[in-house]
């Protein structure tokens, strides 16, 4: 290796960068004098492929050239730092064609930009559904298995892993949808970065990453590119190996999850396409008959028939549940009325539970974070309430001392620092009620009104809407009958040096840092939009990948059952690869992931 031995005195301790992708293997590189060219230069060498095919993306950002005597760990590469190489497709395949160098210069930073903000709002969303940080949110992110289970697989770095690799994937997915495959060939890589933090045993229990591969050779196939071709076909054995480790020999795992139903035939079909694609241009043409033989047998499984569809829809189903009851039950009407039936059940069951997690989170967000930011741990809080104390005396000394049950209950049954909480508690409600009337009063004043007489309206009242009344003549109730207390509270000057002692004010200027925002993350510095892009097809529905329309899987069958039909079968082969086959465009993406990734939103995300 030229570039290695030019690079690598015998002096000079060097760094293994690890990558996968276009080539997957270790280079061993001195991270002081390497450069990215250098690197892309040494990949592409062993990808058969020029340099300027090769993509580098390392934690989710674009490796670029940058300066002439910038080297990899001014870029801050480390040893045994994971880098993904992809390739870039041709101009005419990726839609770039006819663009200026300054336009595809433009075009790529805009690229590396966003897919660098998915990935920083991937690992925000992962770390905050984690590590017990204050819900900011108005969902909650969390592990599940088919059968709608929360999960906890491995250690905290593998489900973050996993958190963010699915992230990814379904945004990956949507931008497959939206025919952008392209762009989800990125993200889909970040995924599989992402997915390669976990511990491998932990990887072979699920088949998101077998999904994750075969989504990614979908996206060749639609760029119909043959320069992937090989790498397309190793992806392939992979996700068949994967899915039987996770789905069991002949997806007899899957099967038990799904008590006894076929959620798993739309994705095998596609494999089996794929398959025989990839077999018809490696010139095997008896496997490829097989494979599309196969995929084909289970297209026409898949397919609904009228009487049945309109049976099921007599009964009061609407057609979307029914044609997915009777594809996961291989068109038996009983147990597709009983599939229906359980999936309503568990649609109830879920929304009972998404809105008793609301209220946990909108309880959290009231009590405030911890020093460390972290939310009011609610089964401690159950306990010391069971034992009588008030919940928000509880909280605030659960708060107080990082969750820490008998630090909080020493601090509650201490006189005197339970007197130092009960005033910080009272100071606080004080507080949030001027802030109301505060905002009351300015919107009032906004409205054109005299400052005094509102002022003088809403301590008499007590209301905006009745204060609203009585500046403009309408009749009121007698405000000395008005329930105004807390608003004259409110509005009084608030001391907020009440207290005998410097323990006590010292204690109440450290609470009150925690007043404002409770959940102490400032909105600026958060990407909200990339977030809830991330988020909002997380809808906890494990069969939702499935059920789709297989219409244009079947037409790729029968378009190259076509081909193997009019080649010289024992001889020559039918001329044809990805880019030159007059083959439809196909948009829709699946996988249905034996861990699931849920936002649970009751909020209408």
């Amino acid at each position: 290796m030229e570039a290695e031995s030019s690079a690598s005195p015998k002096n000079v301790t060097m760094a293994k960068l690890k990558l996968a992708g276009a080539w997957a293997g270790v280079l061993e590189v001195e991270l002081d004098q390497w450069t990215v060219p250098m690197l892309r230069e040494e990949v592409a060498k062993r990808s058969d492929c020029g340099p300027e095919s090769i993509k580098l993306i390392c934690a989710g950002k674009v490796l670029k050239d940058g300066e002439v005597n910038e080297k990899l760990r001014d870029l801050g590469i480390k040893n045994n730092a994971k880098i993904l190489a992809t390739k870039i497709l041709s101009g005419e395949a990726s839609g770039d064609h006819g663009k200026s160098p300054k336009e595809e210069l433009m075009a790529e930073e805009e690229r590396s930009q966003r897919l660098a903000r998915i990935m920083a709002a991937a690992v925000a969303l992962a770390k905050r559904n984690l590590d017990g940080s204050l819900p900011v949110d108005d969902f909650n992110i969390e592990l599940e298995d088919q059968s709608g289970q929360k999960v906890n697989l491995g250690s905290k770095t593998d489900q973050r892993g996993l958190m963010m690799g699915m992230m990814l994937h379904t945004n990956a997915k949507q931008l497959i949808k939206r025919q952008k495959y392209k762009d989800a060939l990125d993200v889909l890589a970040m995924g599989e970065e992402a997915f390669s933090l976990c511990d491998p045993k932990v990887i072979e229990m699920i088949d998101n990453v077998p999904i994750l591969q075969i989504d990614t050779v979908w996206c060749y196939f639609m760029l119909r590119d043959i320069s992937w071709l090989s790498m397309a076909g190793l992806r392939l054995a992979k996700a068949r190996e994967g899915l039987e480790c996770a789905h069991g020999k002949d997806s007899s795992r899957v099967r038990f999850l799904q008590q006894g139903y076929h959620p798993e035939i739309a994705l095998y079909l596609r494999l089996e396409l794929l398959e025989g694609v990839i077999a018809y241009h490696s010139n095997r043409f008896e496997k490829s008959q097989k494979a599309l033989s196969s995929a084909q047998a289970k297209y026409l499984q898949l397919q609904v028939s009228d009487e049945a569809l309109s049976l099921l829809m007599s009964m009061g189903y609407k057609e979307r549940e029914a044609k997915r009851a009777l594809r996961m039950t291989s068109q038996d009407v009983q147990r597709a009325v009983d599939f229906i039936d359980q999936e309503r059940t568990k649609a109830a069951q879920r929304l009972e539970e998404d809105i008793q997690r609301q209220r946990e989170i909108n309880e959290q967000k009231r009590y405030g974070m911890t020093p460390l930011k972290k939310a009011v741990d609610l089964q401690r809080l159950k306990e010391l309430a069971s034992m009588g104390f008030t919940k928000d005396l509880a909280a605030e000394a659960l708060r107080r001392n990082e969750n820490d049950f008998n630090e909080a209950l020493d601090e509650l049954t201490n006189p005197e620092t339970r007197s130092i909480i009960e005033h910080y508690i009272e100071s606080k409600k004080k507080k949030r009620l001027r802030q109301r009337v505060d905002a009351a009063i300015e919107e009032l004043v906004s409205m054109g009104f005299e400052r005094s007489k509102v002022v003088e309206a809403v301590r008499a009242f007590g209301t905006k809407e009745l204060a609203l009344n009585q500046l403009m003549g309408e009749p009121t109730p007698d405000p000395a009958v008005t329930n105004n207390d807390s608003i004259v509270a409110s509005a009084a000057p608030l001391n907020d040096n009440v207290g005998s002692s410097s323990l006590n004010d010292a204690g109440l200027s450290s609470l009150n840092d925690a007043v404002g925002d409770p959940s102490g993350i400032d909105e600026k510095d958060r990407d909200v939009e990339m977030e809830d892009t991330l988020v909002q097809d997380l809808n906890g529905d494990a069969l939702a990948d499935y059920d789709i329309e297989v219409t244009k899987e079947g037409e790729a069958i029968n378009e190259y059952l076509a081909l193997l039909t009019s080649a010289d079968y024992y001889g020559s082969p039918l001329v044809g690869c990805f880019y030159n086959l007059s083959l439809p465009y196909f948009s829709q993406s699946q996988g249905n992931p034996v861990v699931d990734l849920v936002s649970s939103s009751v909020q209408g995300r």
